[in-house]
């Protein structure tokens, strides 16, 4: 266990070379020993019979044990994970943000964890798809069970780079409308865009029937605002540099950012959405093994 503590600290993770090594040290860690199938879906495993009712569809009936019995019975299938998971990774500018405390950029972070999801998933011989956008749609790799599409996945992430500014709203929509086969959305992103069209996209998929998580990466900074001394403050997505007395701001800019996450938090609550706040001085083991374990 202590070994397994060892590799799992995220200042160890980020002196790692490449994604999938990190994917599978957090994956063997504590996620794996979670649950075989933290994910339900559909199944075509026999489980039990079950006496004819008007209606029912024949399709179903057993005509062996009709031939000895004389009696209708329908065979019955027990739930089995039967998984596509479409992964949604945000490489707009602002994820580049790293302050003192975080080991990792908010874009390394989800790297981190989309790249030990997607593992975790063709571990259990799911399907996994992988999106990046900005604002634009930057890449869509088709979903796959292969263990190797791990691979296609890392370089997807490792290949990205992050200049351009957030256009939320309308990549899910156009998203929603892509992802053709019903699964499971997880989103990783700082949502630093209009709270409103984030909203409707999330709808979106809602709409579409697909389930969707909500990962909202946060630097510790961005949610302490521990700054002190006059500082120079600089602008990512084409904002403008400002010097500022943060203590001076400190309170107007708590409110605000409290208030920008509740309005996120009671948009999930309305549809019906999973909302995991990662904060990217935490553990990422411990952030993703807790949520997998909640869904059991």
């Amino acid at each position: 266990m202590e070994n397994s503590q060892k590799y799992l600290d995220p200042k160890m993770l980020a002196r790692l070379e490449g994604l999938q090594l990190r994917a599978r040290l957090i994956v063997e860690g504590y996620v794996s020993g979670v649950h075989r199938s933290p994910f339900h879906g559909f199944s075509i495993e026999f489980a039990e019979h079950r006496e004819y009712a008007p209606g029912d569809d024949l399709r179903h009936l057993d005509w062996k044990v009709f031939g000895r019995t004389d009696k209708y019975y329908l065979k019955q299938f027990e739930e089995e994970t039967n998984l596509v998971c479409y992964l949604l990774l945000d490489t707009s500018e602002s994820m580049l943000y790293k302050s003192e405390a975080a080991a990792m950029s908010k874009l390394e972070y989800a790297q981190c964890a989309t790249a030990a999801l997607a593992y975790l998933i063709l571990q259990q011989q799911d399907s996994v798809g992988l999106a990046t956008f900005d604002d634009e749609l930057r890449a869509l790799i088709r979903a796959a069970s292969s263990p190797s599409h791990i691979k296609q996945l890392v370089h997807v992430m490792e290949t990205t780079t992050a200049r351009r500014k957030t256009n939320v709203g309308p990549i899910f929509h156009d998203l929603a409308e892509r992802l053709k086969k019903r699964g499971i959305v997880v989103i990783f992103s700082d949502l630093f865009d209009d709270v409103e069209q984030i909203m409707a996209g999330l709808k979106h998929f809602r709409h579409r029937r697909h389930e969707v998580i909500l990962m909202h990466v946060l630097d510790p900074a961005e949610l302490d605002f521990p700054f002190r001394q006059t500082t120079l403050f600089r602008g990512l997505e084409q904002l403008p540099e400002v010097i500022a007395e943060p203590r001076a701001l400190r309170k107007a800019y708590l409110e605000e950012f409290g208030r920008f996450v509740r309005r996120i938090k009671h948009g999930c609550r309305m549809h019906q959405i999973d909302y995991v706040q990662m904060r990217t001085d935490q553990s990422l083991d411990v952030v993703l093994s807790s949520y997998l374990a909640s869904r059991m």
